[in-house]
């Protein structure tokens, strides 16, 4: 389980952060699209973590400015504007409407009808829940075939909306996907989808378990690579 949390420095900046507690026995720091993340190890109390931090403070600041200069503009929910599902473009398409009606798919188009197309917050919520519920149907295909070819029982599903985290896996056979891999393109979803089914394996990050991913994925080294750089696009809704 994550938690936010904000470190406060000597010169009254604060920065916000996300705090995962683990078995782990050193303290991991890593800059993502939503900030900076904080991998800790369960015994190390928040005290002596957070002096911690303040000693890379500058370091943590330098990666801050560096990933806010490649992050995209944030999403405008208007009409023609560009999303992607599954690696390509979709261009969304507004009409008003005498009520909010369900979206339609097709032709590289997502139209939306919608009493009142300016509200962007409307706008999104339904872009969203549509990208949940395809989601859910793309990514439950793979899971099937993918635990398949390892051999495993099909573990349960669940969609995840984390910010730092594109899967887990659980001790109770249980994955969460983040929704918004679906922007990806399908090597990028099966990696992850991957990673996760090897820890059903091996809970771990042993060099047992990076076999398990690589008999599935050969590639994963050039993916993982490829997910980092897209990851601040997929971040913008």
């Amino acid at each position: 389980m994550s938690a936010t949390h904000t470190l406060a420095l000597p010169d009254g900046e604060q920065i916000p952060y996300q705090l995962e507690r683990r078995s782990r026995s050193t303290i991991g720091l890593k800059i993502s699209a939503s900030g900076l993340v904080v991998h800790a190890p369960k015994r190390v109390s928040q005290s002596m973590l957070e002096n911690a931090l303040r000693s890379k403070a500058d370091w943590i600041r330098k990666k801050l400015l560096q990933i806010g200069d490649l992050l995209p503009a944030p999403m405008a929910w208007e009409d023609n504007a560009t999303l992607h599902l599954l690696g390509n473009p979709v261009i969304l398409r507004l009409s008003s409407s005498d009520r909010n009606r369900q979206p339609e798919f097709g032709l590289g188009m997502l139209h939306l009808r919608l009493v009142d197309v300016t509200d962007a917050g409307a706008v999104e919520k339904k872009v969203i829940q549509w990208y949940r519920k395809q989601a859910l149907l793309d990514f439950a295909r793979r899971l099937e075939l993918l635990s398949a070819r390892l051999g495993v029982a099909l573990p349960k599903l669940y969609l995840s909306n984390a910010q730092s985290r594109w899967g887990s896996c659980n001790s109770k056979k249980e994955i969460r996907i983040n929704w918004r891999l679906l922007q990806a393109p399908p090597h990028i979803i099966n990696y992850v989808i991957c990673h996760e089914l090897a820890h059903l394996k091996e809970m771990n990050h042993s060099a047992k378990f990076w076999a398990i991913v690589e008999s599935l994925c050969p590639e994963y080294r050039r993916i993982e690579k490829e997910l980092r750089h897209l990851s601040p696009r997929l971040h913008q809704f």
